[in-house]
């Protein structure tokens, strides 16, 4: 089963869909998409991602982004809350962002809302969504100090060295591999995805950002991830069905609280 495991459904540009979702969604259905991980940003727009939960196939996380300043949490009641959901199914996109970030004030807010969504991760048997940029050691040191390995979750979108990869697998995470891996100057990445082993990996848009090759430039969208799969199984040498399968049984494995056969259908 082809799953994009990370886009965001209420960013994409809908414009050559006639500003309806329903045609974006079904343009990844013709691609072989059957199921769709929406994430949260921002709890403020939950409403929003739960009403894209109604379609079949259609999933969602809750969670603040760590670039998100005005909205990094000190608890984890709204988590909990919005998590109760049935088609909630992990907690983020959460982490730590150092790249974009470089005040200590701002690093010392993202880590105590990482803390929550660890925390709260752990409790509820629930996978994390991680996002981490130039921030190894304060993420992995975080996630074996608040994080539950029993449950653990993903680093989303990878693109930092085998040895955070190797480190994160330790934990009982998935690393999720992005368009990003297409792109000609991510050698290091690439190298990285030819020796993770199958059963550690996934695949994603990050949808509307980050569209693979042949589409860089260009509006992302879940129907692509299609391309990143070709391009992972090309990677390990194995077929583009066996890739599939062996990414779905990951992502089930972790997303304990998603239905395989809750999947997309067509709508138009």
């Amino acid at each position: 089963m082809l799953i994009d495991t990370h886009c965001h459904l209420d960013m994409l540009d809908l414009a050559p869909y006639d500003n309806d979702l329903n045609g974006a969604i079904d343009a990844a259905y013709h691609q072989g998409v059957r199921q769709l991980l929406s994430i949260s940003v921002d709890l403020n727009k939950m409403g929003t991602i739960l009403a894209l939960t109604q379609r079949d196939g259609v999933y969602a996380s809750c969670g603040v982004h760590p670039l998100e300043s005005q909205g990094l949490i000190t608890d984890d009641s709204l988590l909990r809350k919005y998590a109760q959901e049935s088609k909630v199914i992990a907690i983020g996109e959460t982490g730590l962002d150092y790249f974009y970030e470089a005040s200590e004030e701002a690093h010392d807010a993202q880590k105590i809302s990482f803390m929550h969504h660890l925390q709260a991760a752990g409790d509820l048997g629930l996978p994390v969504i991680v996002h981490t940029r130039s921030a190894k050691e304060d993420t992995l040191a975080l996630i074996k100090q608040y994080g539950n390995s029993d449950t653990a979750g993903v680093l989303h979108c990878f693109t930092e060295d085998y040895e955070m990869a190797k480190a994160a697998l330790d934990e009982n995470y998935l690393i999720s591999i992005s368009g990003i891996v297409t792109f000609k100057a991510a050698e290091e990445l690439k190298e990285t995805v030819r020796k993770l082993p199958l059963e550690s990996l996934i695949i994603e848009t990050d949808s509307p950002y980050l569209a693979p090759v042949p589409y860089r430039g260009k509006k992302n969208e879940p129907k692509y991830v299609s391309e990143v799969a070709q391009y992972v199984a090309d990677l390990k040498g194995i077929r583009y069905e066996a890739l599939l399968e062996a990414t779905a049984a990951n992502f089930q494995r972790v997303f304990s609280k998603v239905d395989p056969q809750n999947q997309l259908k067509l709508k138009t």
